[in-house]
């Protein structure tokens, strides 16, 4: 098979859930490991991809990500590998607990962070999360070309990068984000181009209703929008 004609799938995995009782937004801190459901998710996801032909794996160098990766690595005896491109979006509410009538948005002192929602005026630049995560995509699809690869990182960089390959718009509402914890965003290439995107969720009846596709934030518990 020809180098144009190589179809390599590279998976875009959202890491499992958190443990993060105070419920805050935790951006890039670090410290913020998987409870013990998120590594049954992790766990999960792992036997999903079992059977598939994954020859690279690698993650965010956060340790929730690094986490959630390492049983995929594991079952496939490779060795996990670490791209700072993964990351977290920067956004200056990390540490803050973050939703509409409690938290960080109680404060006037907050709202000249929300002037702008199309760059985002809180946050890391919507185009710049484009950038590194479409360069982390396509060097994953360098390294496996022809196989498979697993990359864990994050909803919101995983959602940008979507919205951008399915020429959507990038600024939204975060509610409606559709990269629920431990999903699986599948990226295909022909060659170097992506010719189709998939979704799926193989551990979605571990994932609480308040942290699914569309729930309303819950004052207290981890925001769907926050990892």
């Amino acid at each position: 098979m020809s180098e144009q004609q190589d179809i390599t799938v590279v998976h875009v995995m959202r890491h499992g859930e958190v443990d993060n009782p105070d419920g805050v937004l935790y951006g890039r801190l670090p410290g913020y490991h998987l409870s013990e459901l998120g590594r049954k998710m992790a766990d999960r996801v792992a036997e999903h991809l079992a059977p598939r032909d994954v020859t690279y794996v690698v993650a965010s160098p956060l340790e929730r990500a690094q986490e959630t990766a390492t049983p995929i690595a594991k079952a496939h005896g490779l060795d996990l590998a670490t791209d700072e491109r993964l990351i977290e979006a920067e956004n200056i509410f990390q540490g803050k607990t973050f939703g509409v009538g409690d938290g960080a948005l109680k404060k006037p002192a907050n709202w000249k962070y929300l002037v702008n929602p199309f760059r985002p005026s809180w946050g890391e630049p919507y185009v710049d999360q484009v950038v590194r995560m479409r360069g982390a995509l396509d060097a994953a699809k360098d390294r496996a070309r022809g196989h498979e690869a697993v990359l864990v990182s994050h909803q919101l960089p995983i959602w940008i990068l979507r919205s951008y390959v399915e020429k959507r718009r990038l600024w939204h509402d975060p509610r409606k984000r559709q990269c629920t914890l431990a999903s699986l965003t599948t990226f295909t290439y022909q060659g170097d181009r992506i010719v189709s995107v998939g979704y799926s969720e193989p551990a979605i009846d571990l994932v609480p209703a308040h942290l699914r596709a569309g729930a309303k934030p819950v004052q207290g518990k981890d925001k769907a929008f926050g990892a």
